[in-house]
């Protein structure tokens, strides 16, 4: 393999609401060349895109619209470009979020955005927003061979802080899930060139690395199987 089929250039979506320092410093750690940017082109010349967001949905949709960046990224996953997302940027690929108000989505992942409903653990009513570790379980119909999660082990703990979680239409793209309390929520998803999951994996120690390490190899297989 030539060194070029080893590195890969990925650009950190920069539209006000992300956490773009640690996700920054997480590519480095793993050998990916990060640019954090709100350029469409910039997107058009990385080999991959990385939608990052800490914040309310409709804030992010506003601020996507308002740089022009909305309909560059539908294109670009559309043409196969390997798209991460994390935390916010998850719930950003569904039709629609009700966060506050009924907001369209950039609709790359049928489904909804909801907040969680009264989780209820043993000892009454849980808070929300969830905030802190928590597990990421493969669900029942799928395992993590061949994805950016292979090699982490079932019940691996992740780092969360959300209110609202996805509901995705085709349970075939829910690649991990996570109980809080009485409630089981999609924490991760995988079609094609798309992952992402709600989950913080550059706040979550060395298991949270090893995933970025994976999502380099997820994109380089993806950049590879473009070029043919």
């Amino acid at each position: 393999m030539n060194q070029a089929a080893t590195e890969a250039t990925v650009a950190i979506v920069d539209y006000g609401l992300g956490n773009l320092f640690s996700i920054h410093q997480a590519c480095r750690h793993v050998g990916l060349a990060g640019h954090i940017t709100s350029d469409a082109q910039a997107f058009r010349d990385a080999d991959a895109i990385l939608l990052p967001g800490v914040g309310a949905f409709p804030d992010a949709m506003e601020a996507l619209e308002r740089l022009g960046l909305v309909e560059p990224l539908k294109a670009m996953v559309a043409e196969g470009k390997p798209l991460v997302g994390i935390c916010l940027g998850l719930q950003l690929l569904m039709q629609k979020s009700y966060e506050f108000a009924e907001t369209p989505g950039l609709g790359l992942i049928e489904g909804t955005v909801e907040r969680f409903d009264n989780p209820q653990g043993p000892n009454g009513t849980l808070k929300v927003p969830h905030v802190g570790w928590n597990r990421i379980d493969p669900p029942a119909t799928r395992d993590w061979k061949n994805t950016p999660l292979e090699g982490i082990p079932a019940g691996t703990y992740q780092y969360f802080v959300h209110s609202y979680h996805v509901v995705p239409t085709d349970e075939n793209v829910v690649l991990a899930t996570t109980r809080y309390g009485d409630t089981i929520f999609t924490s991760s998803v995988l079609r094609d060139n798309v992952f992402a999951c709600q989950f913080h994996p550059e706040r979550s120690g060395p298991r949270g690395l090893d995933i970025y390490q994976n999502i380099k190899r997820f994109i380089l297989q993806t950049k590879e199987h473009i070029n043919g």
